[in-house]
């Protein structure tokens, strides 16, 4: 049943656009979908930061007979329109997790249905397996941006389930994994501007902890160096602008925080999350710069939020985060959110200074000279001169406890 289905499917599509990084999985993809659906295959590579060479895919996709070949750089845009605004609501998920993967999808989809309407292509393909949390982010995304789009995931369709399915038809078929030698890397690796993560074989008992040479991007906390590092990060409406006066675009902030954190150990994180699909997985992160971000981010907001908008965005948050997570980038309640949480940064100026030493990023110091709501004069233990009447807080206290006072007195009265 269904083979005939793929056949029918088949006959019905011209031209697909896929998701391409040149590794195993999407290299098979590329063979199986040139034979199992007789289409024009466009392969799009997306430079967000991954810190691989990205040209031998473009020589690989070239050797399968592809015609059009798209790799753009797309780091800028990564930062400045999906993890700045998302860090502008100090976006957690579980309590832990920076949503590292979840962020880069809904650009990696916006792209890749942009070309599929350039190409003329109706039809788009990923190499996310149908376990995971990654189809489920590409293709709401896809359905947003072009509903009528047609979805190929081969892990939903084929029957190579297994790495060694994989090799086996790479080899029949002529295709070229430079590294990917039976055995391979003992870990799932996805990585990008913001963070690199790590899943599979040992780290599939929770038990274990990780091997230290695992960890890319960070040295062990052990054996940072002995003396801490001062940051200065400048902030403009939320966002970082410079780095040690520094002024710099979103993209080199974050590699610079990235290669600052990793120098001194932080952001390692492990983790067990509750995947959308509905299993737990185990995964390991590396998120240096991620994390003094969002230590910063908390910093200056202290000084220059109203006390119940910050609460509200906290509250606001895991709901925010989920969105992110479960993929609903493009839905219309995370555009709505988005419009509040901005119109909550526009007096977040200033500058945040954070110290950094064996994996650890503490705040020293936070300062705005134009919109800072902190008043020295009123918060000082010392003679305020008359800033502030302590014998106000008589009433105000009375007037808070009324309810419980009421409550407290019909519990008498029972008795």
């Amino acid at each position: 049943m269904r083979e005939r289905m793929t056949r029918f499917m088949a006959q019905k599509i011209k031209k697909v656009v896929l998701a391409y990084s040149g590794g195993l999985d999407t290299s098979v993809i590329l063979k199986w979908l040139q034979d199992t659906y007789d289409c024009e295959v466009v392969t799009f590579t997306a430079d967000i930061g991954q810190g691989e060479e990205l040209e031998p895919a473009r020589v690989k996709a070239k050797k399968a007979g592809v015609k059009q070949i798209f790799i753009d750089d797309l780091k800028e845009e990564f930062v400045r329109d999906f993890v700045f605004p998302m860090f502008r609501a100090n976006t957690i998920y579980e309590g832990e997790y920076l949503l590292g993967t979840s962020i880069a999808r809904p650009l990696i989809a916006k792209r890749q249905i942009e070309i599929a309407n350039k190409v003329g292509a109706d039809a788009v393909s990923h190499g996310a397996t149908g376990k995971g949390n990654d189809q489920v982010r590409f293709e709401l995304g896809y359905y947003a941006l072009k509903p009528d789009v047609k979805v190929i995931a081969p892990w939903r369709e084929w029957n190579l389930t297994s790495r060694e399915k994989l090799l086996t038809y790479a080899e029949k078929n002529g295709i070229s994994i430079e590294g990917k030698k039976k055995g391979g890397s003992p870990y799932s690796m996805d990585a990008n501007l913001l963070h690199i993560s790590y899943e599979g074989r040992i780290l599939e008992d929770p038990s274990r902890e990780p091997e230290e040479d695992m960890w890319r991007w960070t040295v062990s906390p052990e054996k940072a160096p002995n003396k801490p590092e001062y940051v200065e990060l400048q902030y403009k409406a939320g966002d970082i602008v410079a780095v040690n006066g520094k002024k710099m675009t979103p993209a080199n902030v974050l590699a610079a925080l990235n290669q600052l954190g990793g120098k001194h150990g932080v952001g390692r994180l492990d983790l067990v999350e509750n995947r959308y699909v509905g299993m737990k997985s185990r995964g390991c992160y590396e998120t240096p710069g991620g994390t003094i971000m969002m230590r910063a981010h908390r910093a200056i907001e202290s000084i220059t939020l109203d006390r119940e908008v910050a609460h509200l965005k906290d509250e606001l948050m895991p709901r925010y985060a989920a969105l992110i997570y479960t993929g609903y980038w493009w839905s219309p309640e995370r555009k709505a959110m988005q419009v509040l949480i901005d119109h909550t940064q526009q007096h977040v100026n200033g500058s945040v200074r954070v110290k950094l030493y064996k994996g650890n990023v503490t705040v020293v110091g936070r300062e705005s000279k134009t919109d800072s709501l902190f008043d020295s004069t009123i918060a000082t233990f010392e003679d305020d001169a008359g800033a502030y009447n302590q014998a106000d807080a008589a009433g105000f206290i009375k007037l808070n406890a009324l309810r419980m006072r009421i409550a407290a007195k019909r519990k008498r009265k029972s008795k």
